[in-house]
Formats: C-alpha cells, structure tokens, sequence
C-alpha cells in the first residue's frame, strides 16, 4: 500500500483513498479540474495546490467530507459560484475544496405559506422567477443575481439593489440546514413567523462566511409581487454633493423607492463604452431608481421633485428598466476599463454626499482613477481603482483602498456592507472592531469549529 503524503498536513494516499469510496466519482482529484474551483472572483490570488475537490451532491456528501477533514485536519474552502469578491472561496495549499454547485434544486415551494425550501446552489435570479409563478418573488439582489447562489448570498448576507426597501438577505432566511465542522447535521429556525426558541442559530450562520458551517438547505420567505409595473426614474447632477444629498432627503422622505442607486460620471462612462445604450453621462452622478405598486408613477414624480429641489439638471421617468439594468453591469463594465480592485463601504445615509466627495480628493490625491457606485438608499458604497496588473500597481490600488475604507468609518461607518471579509479584508477587522468583539467571535469559531479547518484565517 502506498503510503506517501498527498497534501501539507501528513495526509496519506490510503487517507484519501477513504475519502474517494465515501464519495466515489464526486471526489475529484485531477489537477486540471481542480484548478478552475481554486480561486474566485476576487484579487486574492490561489498560488498553492489543492488536494483535491469534493462536487457535493447531497448533505450527506458534505457531512463525510467535513467528518474527514476534521479527522485530518485538512482545510476546507467552501464554493458556490465563485461570485465571491473578498477571497473567502480560494483555495488552501494541501487542502479541500468543497462545491456546492450541484446542489441545485428548489426543493418547495410554498405560496400559503409564502416559503421556498432551496439547496445552496440554486442561482439567486433562478429562485426570483419560480417564486413569479406564484405571484411571489425573492427580495434580495445582487448585482451578480444571474450567476451568484442562494447558499452565497446567505453566507455573505448579501445585499443589493432591492435591499434599500427590502433589507439584506438575513431578513428573508426563516430556517437553515448546516453541516458542522465535524460532519454533524445541524438544523436551525423554523417555517413559522414567529419562533423564540433558544439562541437565532439561523442568524449566526448567515454572514458567517463559510466559517461555521456549511449550509446545504435553506428556507427563505418570499414576498408578493407588487400589483403593476415597475416605475424607473433617473436625475443627473454636476455635482456629487448634490446627488448625495438629494439622497439624504429622499430616504428621509415619505417616498419609497424599490431601488436606488447613485453611480459617478467614470461608472457611467465606463458602462457606455462597454454596454452601449445611449446612457447620458454625467458631470458629477446619476441617481437611478425603481418604485413600485399602484402609487408607482407619484411616488417616482415626487422623489424627482426631491432631486430637482437639490440641483438635478435633469430627469425623467419611465415604465422601463433598461437603466437598472444598465446598473447591474456596472462591476464588469469598470474592470474592462482596467479598474480591478474594489472595495465595500458603508456609511449612514446622511453622510453619504460627504463620501462621495472625499472618494474623489482620494483619486485626486493619488492621481488615480476612482469609481464610486452606490446603494445610495442604505448608504453602501462601492468603489472601484485603476491598477496595472503589477505588483507596484495593485500595491498603490490597495493603499487607495485602505484610504477609502478608513475615511468610511471616520463617518461611523463600516468596512464591508455586504461582501463579507474573507481574505481580503482581513487586516481591516481592528480598525472596527474590538478586542473583546473579537475574542468573542474567535471563542464561538473555537467551540464550533475546534480544529479550524473551516475557512481558516478568514472572515474573523
């Protein structure tokens, strides 16, 4: 019997070879296939070599191979997509990649109850339109919605460009199926409204970023559909100051928008030169949004009153929404530009004119270009910077991002409104938060997580 070591950590071929008749064809080893599951879509680049890469299938496939991890001590990166913009998903040198793709059914649907019952790899949109069929929908929206998973967006508490009306993915998740770290099945919640029931395990879990555990069935809560179209409005300013504020006042407002979203003149620019549609571009920002329901089109007519009240120079509304739309593009229209490194902010709404203004002193002071999109409802910025794909270029990115960040929470804001930590965002945590917050999320991962195999070194 070969005995030889596979991985860092002492792993042994008859070790893995007891993995693989667990698993059988689901545990994948090839290093061709396992190199495409080792990196997201973040900076965080993967420079070691997986073991080996587990195409989960069932609970039951991630429960035998978190059982083998923990007894080996193997790390585990946990994948949906690879949407992921922070490197919680890249893999580890000698580790284990677990992929949730395949686990992909919406398992229930249930209209009376206004609940889905789905696997962690149904695509986000892929739930919103089955929801549809039964005049309900799903609020949380990414911008990545057509390709990021319900599994990630629940292990990133995602946000997006409903979350201005709806909130964030934690206020839809009613009940979770986890796989601990030592292969035990843990179920959390409940389908009812209401359920006071020991500790919100469910809510430990959502944000937690692959960390805990490892979420294999979810119920969430839908929504029914508003009666009528949606209502699309946009306003242009010359100045970020003014859109901003002009944001302030319509949240503050009896208004409320589905969507709203704040994008500079080099976000918009840079969606025309990639996505053509006749956008107008604008000298400081361009306020885009939705409304809903029957009072859809006033509702929209007063939040352009709003805007033109604080400088707009134009704006216009119509039952389209080929500029939300226009939105979603924005992150891959930014990087074909060659504006790669991003980060997500947040800041309570009233400071949001004061953050774009002092994003663009950052660029200014950098001579570096800078573009800013928001969920300007709920104050969650992203910006994104120019680097050159050198070492000194990404370097100067990363410290124009540390700016950034750093200016968000002289606001009292925070250092990720939505896309989580991971690998990315990890030397970030002490500037928000401390010692004792930290030991207290370091002793849970401990309790649950006893030989840190799950997404070691990540997230907290």
């Amino acid at each position: 019997m070969n005995t030889s070591e596979t991985g860092k950590r002492g792993v042994r071929e008859q070790d893995l070879a007891n993995l693989r008749e667990a698993l059988g064809p689901r545990l994948v080893t090839d290093r061709s296939r396992v190199a495409t599951y080792e990196n997201d879509s973040s900076r965080a680049t993967f420079a070691g070599t997986a073991l080996g890469l587990v195409l989960a299938e069932s609970a039951e496939d991630v429960s035998a191979a978190l059982a083998w991890a923990h007894e080996h001590e193997v790390p585990v990166s946990i994948r949906g997509a690879g949407t992921g913009l922070v490197g919680g998903a890249t893999a580890y040198d000698g580790g284990l990649i677990v992929s949730l793709e395949r686990m992909n059914k919406i398992v229930d649907i249930a209209p009376e109850d206004r609940l889905a019952t789905v696997q962690p790899g149904v695509i986000t949109a892929d739930l919103d339109d089955a929801a549809h069929a039964h005049g309900l929908f799903f609020p949380p929206d990414p911008a990545s919605v057509r390709t990021c998973t319900v599994g990630g967006n629940i292990a990133t508490n995602a946000g997006g460009l409903r979350c201005v009306a709806h909130g964030v993915t934690s206020d839809w998740v009613a009940a979770l199926t986890v796989v601990l770290a030592d292969g035990r099945i843990l179920r959390t919640g409940a389908r009812t409204r209401k359920n006071v029931v020991g500790y919100d395990l469910t809510r430990l879990f959502v944000g937690s970023e692959g960390t805990l555990g490892v979420i294999v069935e979810a119920v969430v809560r839908l929504e029914s559909v508003p009666v009528g179209a949606p209502v699309t409005f946009w306003a242009e300013f010359d100045a970020l100051a003014e859109s901003g504020a002009a944001v302030t006042e319509i949240v503050g407002s009896d208004s409320r928008p589905e969507v709203l979203e704040l994008m500079d003149s080099l976000t918009v620019r840079a969606i025309e030169e990639v996505f053509p549609s006749g956008i107008r571009i604008p000298r400081g920002a361009l306020l885009v949004g939705q409304t809903v329901g029957a009072g859809a089109a006033a509702q929209a007519e007063a939040i352009l009153a709003i805007c033109r009240g604080r400088g707009a120079i134009a704006g216009a509304v119509a039952v389209n929404d080929d500029l939300v739309e226009a939105r979603r593009k924005s992150n891959p229209a930014l990087s074909a530009r060659g504006l790669k490194i991003s980060c997500d902010v947040g800041v309570p709404v009233s400071r949001l004119a004061e953050m774009f203004t002092g994003v663009a002193d950052i660029s200014r002071q950098h001579g570096i270009e800078v573009a800013s999109v928001a969920h300007a409802g709920d104050g969650n910025l992203h910006c994104k910077v120019a680097a050159p794909d050198t070492p000194t270029g990404i370097a100067a990115a990363d410290a124009i991002i540390d700016d950034i960040t750093r200016l968000a929470l002289s606001f009292d804001g925070t250092i990720t409104g939505e896309h989580g930590i991971g690998l990315v965002k990890q030397h970030e945590l002490a500037w928000q938060l401390d010692e004792v917050s930290l030991d207290v999320q370091r002793a849970i991962k401990r309790t649950l997580d006893p030989r840190s195999i799950l997404t070691p070194g990540r997230a907290i």
